[in-house]
């Protein structure tokens, strides 16, 4: 079973799932810091003095405190948009490298199609060669 777990750990895709919720999870700290103290507070300038951490309300006992809310979201759409761009640029560059692939595969398909048709045309030639030898062997020995 440790044998198994050790295996299981040094995948390549573990190690860099690893990573990327490391990343992600200090990207989303920058990610709240750029909201909370950067954008919230122009949006609140923009809308009159507005704090969006004050806003809430209260229901009886409970407190509602939907201006944090309205930051986490603003936050996700931030994160979102972000790995969106991340990923669109991923794509382009792998879509890119995939061309270039296809390509060579090309390049490789038209070369031995070209050295087949070589070689076709050398044992047609050779076999001529071999037919016409005999008619003139035979020719020569009546």
């Amino acid at each position: 079973m440790i044998k198994e777990f050790k295996e299981f750990i040094q995948r390549g895709n573990v190690i860099d799932l690893a990573v990327g919720v490391i990343m992600g999870s200090a990207f989303g700290k920058i990610v709240s810091s750029l909201v909370d103290n950067i954008i919230m507070p122009l949006v609140g300038i923009i809308l009159g003095g507005i704090d969006f951490t004050d806003l809430k309300f209260k229901v009886q006992d409970a407190t509602v405190t939907y201006g944090i809310f309205i930051q986490n979201v603003i936050d996700f759409l931030i994160i979102a948009f972000c790995i969106f761009i991340f990923i669109k640029l991923i794509n382009k560059i792998s879509h890119k490298n995939k061309k270039e692939e296809v390509k060579e595969e090309v390049v490789v398909v038209n070369e031995i199609t070209l050295l087949e048709e070589i070689r076709d045309l050398l044992m047609q030639k050779q076999l001529t060669n071999k037919q016409s030898k005999t008619k003139t062997n035979s020719k020569t020995k009546k």
